[in-house]
């Protein structure tokens, strides 16, 4: 029977009629198919004469109709280039007018009919309109799977330009129940993009998953899910900006205004689902928005989102090592301490040990001078775990673990236990360094740590090593190069290093240097020159800043540096006082000393640079005056404290004892402060106490030979 369709063998007692003569019967593929199912019964029951009058009825197919059924049976068998052929005999441009207005009279709203009510002539029915959209769908398939992707969006665009023109506002309920319509025109609104994307049209693609969106096409929740997910995929990595057309800007003001905003809107929209059980969870839409708000750098909202995930999606060290990730990048490090803080808990001791979020602990810690304790705890479960498992996370926990030791030496008080610090500090790094030996960050942590203990040539080579490895590109690493240089006393070689990093180095990192170069000039008595300097960076901060005044949304987006720069500015007004002073040039130290404290008026080294500018002029009570308020502001600013016992020896005698305990404080602080080591010698001096006096004298000697223009850390 079904080698009847075929057209050389399908034949009828009288001549093929016209598509207007049989294409209002109500036949389609199923109705064909039940009734062939019937024949054997028939063929039992009743006459021959019957059984052939029946299979007259069934085979009663138009000209179209018969090749959109032989097209599907070739296209089921794969033949696809056969079922091509036939389907290209559809001449599909005089068939769609027709089908539009079946279309639209067989959806109309009407009265039941009775069986006996005749259809209108020259109506196709909803099957043969059925029928013919399936055949169109199947020769967009076919030329598919020929590789024909551009001239199948063509074919499967005719299905939606013919459906919608006829239902302008949206599928009408029930239409389905009836015919397959409904079922193909679905298909064909997923098949569209689809064929735009194979085609490497993403622009047509994402007008097209657009076109399935805007109107109610009666999809089900979970395909139209399926659309709207792959939209925001293709706004996300397609790499085409396409703005939405002005019939789509319907919330005015809140419109989104790029692709990743639109892509971002959609997520939301899909989460608020998933959250409401109107569809499952699906990983990729989570995956889509982290993805879409990092790069927006929205991380305060994925936050939100990942707290919206309902419980037994992620286990608890998992969320909470993702919310850690979100805190972390909004720069809300103490959150993301705290969460990580849980997972390293008694709650989660019998659960398998969450590696990352020790690792990500330690990190963060090692980060903060104010956590090294427990940085030093997370290093130490991460490195137990990469000895077993993550071996090749074990540098990396031994760099933390490094990092950790050397801040808290700094912060150690006690002699013994700094000595202590610092050794675990060194051998740690040096351990992270034989596991990471190409890692930069392992080359720069462990120069940094030894310019701090002083091993001025082991720094110098590892600020070099990882100078080279990153090519040079490093802006920190040639600050580190030419401070270790400074530290030898080669402050030519170090200003002529900050010279060759200006050229390389990023916009911030220039401004550092340039203050480096011009501390670098100071040191070699160049005040002329390190004026100009200091000259030249303000003048390229206020650049900055009145290109961010005009840039609100650059602004925003970059407070860090804002923030830099301010500091960067308060430093410089500080130097440029000091330099001042040092010239006898007081009303200039005073403008530039104003000019600092206009900036940052609560800040330490402002109230001390103020204190030395009337210590230099003889003004020693207001000199005091404003070394307490430094050190209101910061108890344990060394420097203000050395100036206070330096001011406290110069008034009188009686003050020498309160002036000995300022400068044991500063020592207990900051051992390697050499004037805190020269005014102890000093003051011994003064006492009588010469033997002590010149040893304080040799380690204020020996520590600025190796001091740095710069504190390091």
């Amino acid at each position: 029977m079904l080698c009847a369709c075929s057209g050389e063998q399908f034949k009828l007692e009288e001549p093929p009629q016209s598509p207007e003569s049989l294409a209002t019967r109500d036949f389609s593929a199923s109705a064909l198919s039940s009734r062939t199912g019937d024949w054997e019964s028939k063929f039992e029951d009743i006459q021959v004469d019957e059984a052939e009058s029946t299979l007259k009825e069934a085979l009663s197919l138009n000209y179209e109709e018969a090749r959109a059924l032989l097209g599907r049976l070739e296209y089921q068998r794969g033949n696809f280039d056969a079922a091509l052929q036939v389907f290209q005999g559809i001449d599909i441009k005089s068939l769609t007018p027709r089908m539009t207005k079946a279309i639209v009279e067989r959806t109309r709203q009407r009265k039941p009919r009775s069986k006996g009510d005749v259809v209108p002539p020259g109506i196709m029915s909803m099957h043969s309109v059925s029928l013919l959209v399936e055949a169109i769908l199947l020769k967009a398939r076919s030329m598919e799977e020929l590789g024909r992707f551009i001239d199948a969006a063509k074919e499967c665009k005719i299905i939606l330009d013919t459906v919608e023109s006829a239902l302008p506002i949206g599928m009408p309920e029930g239409i389905g129940e009836d015919c397959k319509l409904q079922d193909m025109f679905h298909k064909a609104l997923e098949l569209l993009p689809d064929l735009w994307t194979k085609a490497g049209f993403l622009d047509n693609a994402i007008t097209a998953y657009r076109r399935a969106l805007v109107k109610p096409w009666n999809l089900d929740p979970e395909r139209l899910a399926a659309v709207q997910k792959n939209l925001a995929s293709t706004l996300l990595y397609g790499g085409v900006e396409t703005n939405l057309p002005l019939q789509y800007q319907v919330w005015g003001p809140t419109t989104p205004k790029n692709s990743v905003e639109e892509a971002i809107l959609l997520l939301l929209i899909l989460m608020r689902k998933v959250a409401s059980h109107e569809i499952k969870w699906d990983q990729e839409i989570m995956d889509h928005l982290t993805f879409a708000l990092s790069v927006s750098g929205q991380f305060e909202l994925l936050a939100d989102h990942v707290e919206q995930v309902l419980p037994g999606i992620y286990k608890r060290a998992e969320r909470w090592y993702f919310l850690s990730l979100c805190y972390s990048a909004a720069g809300q490090d103490e959150a993301a301490i705290s969460l990580l803080k849980k997972v390293a808990g008694s709650s989660e001791a019998k659960q398998t040990p969450h590696f990352p979020s020790f690792l990500l602990g330690a990190k963060l810690c090692s980060q903060d001078a104010t956590y090294v304790k427990e940085g030093i705890q997370f290093s130490r479960r991460a490195i137990d775990l990469a000895n077993n498992r993550y071996e090749h996370f074990r540098g990396q926990a031994h760099k933390f673990l490094g990092v950790c030791y050397g801040s808290a030496a700094r912060a150690s008080v006690s002699d013994s236990e700094r000595h202590v610090l610092q050794r675990e500090s060194l051998n740690s790094l040096n351990h992270a360094a034989l596991n990471e030996k190409e890692d930069p960050e392992v080359l720069f942590s462990l120069g940094l740590e030894n310019a701090v203990q002083r091993n001025l040539k082991a720094a110098f080579d590892n600020a070099m090593a990882y100078t080279e490895v990153l090519a040079g590109s490093s802006g920190r690493g040639w600050k580190l190069l030419a401070l270790v240089a400074s530290a030898k006393q080669e402050f030519k070689d170090a200003e002529t290093i900050v010279d060759f990093a200006l050229d390389e180095a990023a916009r911030m990192d220039q401004l550092e240097l340039l203050r480096l170069k011009a501390v670098l000039q100071v040191a070699q008595e160049q005040p002329k020159q390190a004026i100009e300097t200091y000259r030249l960076l303000l003048a390229l901060v206020q650049a900055q800043r009145e290109l961010q005044a005009k840039n609100f949304q650059q602004a925003k987006n970059l407070d860090s540096e804002a923030l830099a720069e301010r500091k960067l500015e308060t430093e410089a007004w500080q130097d440029l006082t000091t330099i001042y002073t040092n010239l006898s040039l007081w009303a200039d130290a005073k403008i530039c000393m104003d000019k600092a404290k206009l900036i940052e008026f609560y800040s330490p080294s402002s109230w001390h640079t103020t204190g030395m500018l009337f210590e230099a002029q003889s003004l020693y009570k207001e000199a005091l005056i404003s070394f307490s308020l430094s050190l209101s502001i910061q108890p344990d600013y060394v420097p203000s404290i050395v100036s206070t016992a330096k001011v406290l020896m110069k008034q009188s005698s009686q003050s020498v004892p309160i002036a000995r305990s300022f400068l044991m404080n500063a020592l207990r602080l900051e051992p390697t402060n050499h004037e805190a080591w020269l005014n102890l010698g000093l003051l011994s001096k003064s006492e009588g106490l010469l033997q002590q006096a010149a040893e304080f004298f040799q380690a204020a000697h020996e520590l600025e030979m190796s001091a740095p223009v710069l504190s390091i850390v």
